[in-house]
């Protein structure tokens, strides 16, 4: 009985002390850095921060920033309005997973890679406002399951493919460049048929075309042939059966592709096709040298002939006669018929001009016409 009673008399008192516990593992610590021309993130805050504001700075998100922000996991809210920011990078806040609110307004953000937003599970709030974004990718969105309010104001976006975001309660898009001609017509329709509310209806207006520049982009009234290029929608339910995949392998997956994209050399096919071209052109001129310069050779050679001097003939002649009795009954001659009758007996001789001596003509019957 006595420890029934001490029990019960020290029960309200453990109650409060486990409620303080409780209380002070979810206090908040808030560290307020605006203003103070940092060019880098802090890497000595308190590491058990939850609200970390570093606007109005010089920070650019790059590298180092990343890896410094990354040991600050307690955080829940980060603000870093109107910096230096112009990438998002791939895996930059993956190691926030108790992350709620993230704003980097005012920035000048024109570049967001799809791994950008992995690890934020939990984050409700995204504000990227009052940037130089000029095109989303929707499948950015899909690690974000939780969000409720997304903020695009601002920026120079003119189309927006339907972010797959099914538990978002509000969404932001005036002060962009809306092209409101068919490519609109899938937003147009999710706007007016899901839950989500258009902050500033009456005044997200289109920019194009002209005659469309008085209607906002939830009433433009879309063209008849729109309709047909509708897409079947995609239902929360295909969305829910698509969950049973583990978030792990789908990061895990989408880390290595970044990670390989970052090695693989991109746009070189250009080179493959000029080693191929310029390959076929010497193969080809190598070819042509093989085949021409025999005929080069040949043609060369016939003009590389000159007349034999008078010593050289009658050198020729002597071992030319193979038939000594014949030539003593050649009657004597002058020194110009000796010539004439050398050049009728040189042309039957076998030249370097590649022609071949008809050995059908009798040599006496020439003899005898001269």
């Amino acid at each position: 009985m006595k420890v029934t009673g001490i029990t019960i008399l020290f029960w309200p008192l453990s109650m409060v002390l486990l409620s303080d516990k409780i209380q002070s593992s979810k206090r908040e610590v808030q560290c307020n850095f605006t203003e103070k021309n940092y060019s880098l993130i802090p890497a000595d805050i308190k590491k058990d921060v939850t609200i970390l504001d570093l606007s109005y700075n010089q920070i650019t998100l790059n590298g180092t920033d990343t890896r410094v922000l990354q040991t600050y996991f307690l955080l829940t809210e980060l603000y870093l309005i109107e910096n230096n920011v112009t990438v998002l990078h791939n895996n930059s806040f993956d190691n926030l997973s108790s992350l709620e609110i993230l704003n980097i307004c005012r920035n000048s953000i024109y570049v967001i890679q799809q791994g950008a937003f992995l690890g934020l599970n939990k984050l409700k709030q995204l504000h990227l406002c009052q940037n130089k974004i000029e095109q989303l990718n929707a499948d950015i969105f899909v690690p974000l399951r939780d969000l409720k309010l997304l903020n695009l104001q601002g920026n120079l976006i003119s189309y927006l493919d339907v972010p797959p975001l099914f538990h978002l309660e509000l969404i932001t898009l005036y002060g962009n460049l809306w092209n409101c001609s068919c490519s609109l017509f899938n937003l147009q329709n999710w706007l007016n048929t899901s839950n989500v509310t258009l902050e500033n209806e009456n005044i997200t207006m289109c920019s194009y075309p002209n005659s469309l520049k008085s209607y906002n982009i939830k009433t433009v009234p879309p063209k008849a042939e729109c309709h047909s290029k509708l897409p079947s929608p995609v239902t929360e339910d295909l969305y829910i059966h698509f969950q049973p995949i583990s978030n792990s392998t789908f990061n895990s997956s989408l880390n290595n592709l970044t990670r390989n994209s970052e090695h693989i050399p991109l746009g070189k096919s250009w080179a493959f096709l000029v080693g191929v071209v310029v390959t076929a052109l010497t193969t080809s001129l190598l070819i042509f040298i093989a085949i021409k310069c025999p005929i080069w050779y040949n043609i060369l050679l016939s003009y590389n002939h000159h007349r034999l001097e008078e010593h050289e003939a009658e050198t020729y002649e002597d071992g030319f006669t193979g038939n000594p009795s014949s030539l003593s009954q050649i009657p004597e001659t002058n020194s110009e018929e000796t010539t004439v009758i050398f050049e009728q007996l040189h042309s039957f001789v076998v030249d370097d001009d590649g022609f071949i001596e008809d050995k059908y003509i009798d040599i006496h019957e020439l003899r005898e016409e001269n």
